[in-house]
């Protein structure tokens, strides 16, 4: 019976670390939307903001990475 307690709860807290790859996605979703939005206001501003573009889109992905990887972490190696 604890077995089956500790099992569940190790399932749980797995999903719920996970829940952070939405946040990513969302961010990126965000960064991409503004981007697009600027750009079209004005675009000889665009090129200039490519740079932040990509590092924003990779950071905002890392973040859902990283929840991805500690759900896999929680359920495998504890």
């Amino acid at each position: 019976m604890e077995g089956n307690i500790a099992d569940g709860m190790k399932y749980l807290g797995a999903g719920l670390a996970t829940i952070g790859a939405i946040g990513g996605a969302i961010g990126v979703g965000n960064i991409f939307g503004s981007f697009l939005d600027g750009a079209l206001r004005n675009p000889s501003a665009a090129p200039a903001q490519t740079g932040n573009l990509f590092v924003g889109a990779a950071l905002a992905e890392a973040l859902g990475l990283f929840s991805i990887v500690l759900g896999f972490v929680i359920l495998f190696a504890a």
